[in-house]
């Protein structure tokens, strides 16, 4: 491990030690699983996993988040969330994340009180202040901490431990909500959430990883690495029939491939073209 990872990761477990007691949000993905890891080697008992049931989070996921907190001894409670019953999130505006993680870190909180934990802790880390994420205001209102950002670890450095601890998640490709894979604009309902799910568990199951299935009301628009678009090809046969019978009518390759958070590029555009506007340059 590289210095500078060692220093930060001294640092992470100083900071989770002095919380005393915490509810992890835990989704099985890289970070939360780092988080985890430090916080029940740090603090035994006194660290619960706590990971949100809805729709929106796919069953293998699920699966996988029960299989790992299993595998380090550490309690993990299932809570369900109701995001999909808040029709602000459901309309899926730009603040959606917003509302799902107001939702999420509020029945945590609740949990936490209820169980006697000192502080709710999530994943994030010192690279997710780089893309839009409106969750993270959520996290600040409502006294949610983010550890890994607070010893300044990037995803890389994340990885890094992770690798260094033997964690099986260290090269775990990106995990996002079903509902990031679709337009703003474009409500969310139970019966897409469900098409998304069965396309993607096609792909994943031919052995895919580092995707995504965006959703574009009769059209999924495969997102995979630029490395694995000749793959695609290859098995177009396969890959079309299979997300056909997820619902979908066509199948589309993004040729740019598989980029973190693709869905808020139009958000980035507008804000650019506005500051363009305001400038006179356009």
């Amino acid at each position: 491990m590289k210095h500078a990872a060692e220093e930060k990761y001294r640092r992470l477990q100083s900071i989770v030690s002095d919380m005393e007691s915490v509810l992890v949000s835990f989704s099985g993905g890289v970070d939360s699983t780092l988080v985890l890891r430090v916080a029940h080697d740090a603090l035994g008992e006194r660290a619960v996993a706590a990971t949100g049931l809805s729709q929106t989070y796919a069953a293998d996921e699920m699966a996988e988040a029960t299989a790992i907190a299993e595998e380090m001894g550490a309690e993990h409670l299932i809570v369900s969330t109701m995001e999909l019953t808040d029709p602000r999130y459901a309309n899926n505006s730009h603040q959606r994340c917003f509302f799902c993680k107001t939702e999420l870190y509020g029945r945590l909180t609740e949990v936490a009180r209820v169980r006697g934990l000192r502080v709710v802790v999530d994943g994030a880390n010192a690279d997710d202040a780089d893309d839009f994420r409106p969750g993270m205001r959520a996290a600040r209102d409502l006294g949610v901490r983010s550890p890994l950002r607070e010893a300044g670890l990037t995803k890389r450095e994340v990885r890094e431990i992770s690798a260094f601890l033997g964690l099986r998640t260290w090269d775990k490709p990106a995990v996002a909500c079903l509902s990031s894979r679709f337009a703003y604009g474009d409500p969310i309902t139970v019966e897409k959430l469900a098409k998304v799910a069965a396309a993607e568990a096609c792909l994943k199951g031919m052995g895919f990883r580092g995707f995504r299935v965006r959703h574009h009301d009769t059209v999924a628009r495969i997102e995979v690495p630029p490395a694995a678009m000749a793959t695609v090809v290859e098995r177009h046969d396969e890959i079309v029939a299979g997300i056909k019978a997820a619902g979908y009518q066509y199948v589309a390759l993004d040729l740019e491939g598989y980029r973190l958070g693709s869905m808020n590029e139009v958000l980035h555009a507008g804000l650019k073209q506005g500051r363009l506007r305001r400038a006179g340059a356009v």
